[in-house]
């Protein structure tokens, strides 16, 4: 029987009560319905339960979906969606200037996505500890290339498989271009949504843009639930809320970059920009995680700050008393604190994983800054960092190898070693991008970010 993935009641009920809890509901009473009728938890890793529920239970998940986006909420005051209030809640919100990126520049960012993202997609969905063993194996801990299978004993990959889907296309010895993946199809469609609409586009905007360009089954988590109700005739904001228990986990975040790569300068306006982007599939803290990243790409874009005055501009869009920012301040204050990244990893591990999935936008955001700030911007130091880290690898992976490629400021001044595997060609479903090179996909973005 098909099990399709992240969408399937059964499998989103668990995913909810764990969002309640989070955002200050209490879910208990249902909870307690849940499993007294024989409900299971949710997925610890995968999209979909093994097996089917009954259609009695699956009925029953439905009902329990829409009781629980009924309770209220007391982090809504302080967690907001809409730009106006969360605007009246940063006190620095960044004033409106202008910058210019050149396309070097450019160029570095795209390159430093793609081999951010490639270097996590082989150990993404693996524990930390499985991350550890398997580069201490090959003489690669921490991470300072591409994963190998080379040397790695058989036992060991046995015990903590490479991802499946990637393994063929990621691991350094198979690498030939960059394999296709949704972290880099969505820079894709971003730059489709700025040709065809310019950077004044609405959220409606970018729903088209999806149904005419992205397919489907590219989609995971909270797209894959916007995508369904936009499908049931949903319109945004509301394609955010319906049964759609991800919507704050990292799907907008890696949306950001075209955002931040097109407003050089203006963080105020990359954020704006990636706040309409996001509330097609996002709610508060998935949201400012989308902002958060635009807003830090937006200012490494003109090449006049360092890593730390990015990071602090990308906090100035996002509600101080939200959860996000709270834990990227702690991500940010460990990796000052500590000069061991594995000590500032399983700090954030300790406090974030026995609460949230894996791919939840307000852990993986903590890593990304905690990243960036404990390498000092450094390339390689950067991508070692995220991807070392563990939780959403080849995503966190592409974000920071984004801004640290911005910072670097040119192919040239990026390690030979992360950008010849990549041929200048990245694999695509989107579009005619197929095959496209990162040189011209730094024209194409370059003329975006100077348009009118």
């Amino acid at each position: 029987m098909l099990r399709l993935t992240w969408v399937q009641p059964e499998d989103l009920i668990g995913h909810e009560l764990r969002q309640a809890a989070q955002d200050g509901r209490d879910p208990s009473s249902i909870a307690a319905r849940w499993r007294a009728a024989g409900g299971r938890e949710a997925p610890a890793r995968a999209g979909s339960s093994a097996r089917p529920a009954s259609p009695r239970l699956r009925l029953l998940a439905e009902d329990l979906l829409d009781e629980l986006s009924g309770l209220p909420s007391p982090s809504a005051d302080e967690e907001p969606t809409e730009l106006d209030r969360i605007r009246a809640l940063c006190p620095d919100w960044p004033a409106r200037r202008s910058g210019a990126v050149s396309r070097a520049r450019l160029e570095a960012a795209w390159l430093g996505r793609a081999a951010g993202c490639l270097l996590g997609k082989p150990v993404e969905k693996l524990p930390l500890t499985g991350i550890r063993l398997l580069a201490e194996a090959a003489g690669n801990w921490p991470p300072t290339t591409y994963f190998t299978a080379r040397g790695v004993p058989e036992n060991l990959t046995a015990t903590y498989p490479w991802n499946r889907r990637s393994a063929p296309t990621s691991l350094a010895e198979h690498i030939d271009g960059m394999p296709e993946d949704d972290d880099l199809d969505y820079p894709l469609i971003n730059l489709l949504l700025l040709q065809r609409h310019g950077r004044t586009f609405t959220t409606a905007d970018v729903a088209r843009v999806w149904l005419d360009e992205l397919p489907a089954g590219r989609t995971f988590t909270a797209e894959r639930i916007a995508y369904r109700n936009l499908l049931t005739g949903l319109e945004p904001p509301h394609t955010a809320r319906h049964r759609n228990p991800f919507r704050e986990w990292i799907g907008a975040l890696i949306r950001a970059d075209v955002h931040g790569w097109t407003n050089p300068g203006d963080p105020a306006a990359a954020a704006a920009q990636a706040h309409r982007d996001a509330t097609l599939t996002h709610t508060a803290n998935g949201v400012y995680a989308a902002m958060f990243a635009a807003a830090v790409i937006a200012t490494a874009a003109t090449g006049r700050h360092d890593v730390h005055a990015c990071l602090r501009t990308g906090l100035a869009v996002v509600p101080p008393g939200s959860r996000l920012a709270e834990a990227v301040r702690h991500g940010v204050h460990l990796a000052e604190t500590h000069a061991d990244f594995d000590t500032v990893v399983d700090a954030l591990h300790a406090r974030h994983s026995p609460t949230h999935h894996w791919v939840h936008a307000v852990p993986n955001t903590a890593l990304i800054a905690a990243a960036l700030t404990h390498a000092d911007g450094d390339f390689t130091g950067s991508l070692s960092r995220a991807v070392s880290g563990g939780w959403d690898t080849d995503s966190n992976g592409a974000t920071v190898g984004s801004v640290a490629g911005l910072l670097a400021g040119s192919p040239a001044a990026l390690p030979e070693y992360w950008t010849a595997p990549l041929k200048n060609r990245l694999a695509t479903s989107v579009g005619d991008f197929d095959g496209t090179g990162f040189d011209t996909l730094a024209h194409l973005t370059h003329r975006e970010a100077t348009r009118p």
